[in-house]
């Protein structure tokens, strides 16, 4: 069976196995995630979503930052339950989506897409039009997408599965044409166990 059929269930066992600063993409301050969204100059009021944010801690800091309209998306219930108990009664300040986002629905317009680490887990081209799909259906026109995925020396797996690894030049084609790169930033991510993961961190801006 495709392994995409399989992705929730995958995602589920790994937050249940795992402590939330176990798994590979943990960081204890997202400091590039918050530099970007930052550099958005979004106000307090902007609408973020944060897809695939499951235990991350980037959520709770932007509520302490004072932002007011944060959204989580996560395929995995497990996540979001995990999520919720590490951030206490803060948790209630947010709006939780468990959902796969190649195929959901969105019903809201967010100024601000997050994503680190899920668009290069979609290694089948029609996972990747579905996400671009809902992107397109989320992203207000001149919003913002901060993206990060592995890049061309980064390891050919993550948690492991096989990614597809990017260049700036290679996500904006998968993108499209109807968003702009403005900058890109590089880091190097250590993992818990200690491996060294290159990233790319690129923000777009939705023109059309």
């Amino acid at each position: 069976m495709p392994f995409k059929q399989n992705r929730k269930k995958y995602w589920n066992r790994v937050y249940k196995k795992n402590l939330p600063s176990e798994v590979g993409w943990h960081q204890d301050y997202p400091e590039m995630s918050l530099k970007l969204i930052a550099t958005t100059e979004v106000g307090a009021d902007g609408s973020i979503i944060d897809i695939g944010g499951g235990t991350s801690k980037l959520p709770g800091i932007l509520l302490d930052q004072g932002y007011k309209k944060l959204t989580v998306l996560d395929i995995s219930g497990k996540s979001i339950e995990k999520a919720k108990i590490q951030l206490a009664e803060k948790s209630n300040r947010i709006s939780w989506i468990e959902a796969d986002v190649t195929k959901y629905d969105f019903k809201e317009k967010f100024d601000v897409w997050h994503d680190r680490a899920v668009f290069h887990f979609l290694t089948e081209a029609g996972d990747r039009k579905g996400y671009i799909h809902s992107l397109n259906q989320a992203l207000m026109l001149n919003g913002h997408l901060i993206i990060a995925t592995f890049d061309l020396d980064a390891p050919p797996k993550c948690s492991g599965l096989p990614v597809v690894r990017y260049e700036p030049e290679t996500l904006h084609n998968e993108l499209g044409n109807n968003f702009n790169l403005t900058e890109t930033f590089f880091e190097d991510h250590v993992t818990p166990s200690g491996v060294r993961q290159k990233f790319i961190f690129c923000r777009f801006i939705k023109r059309t």
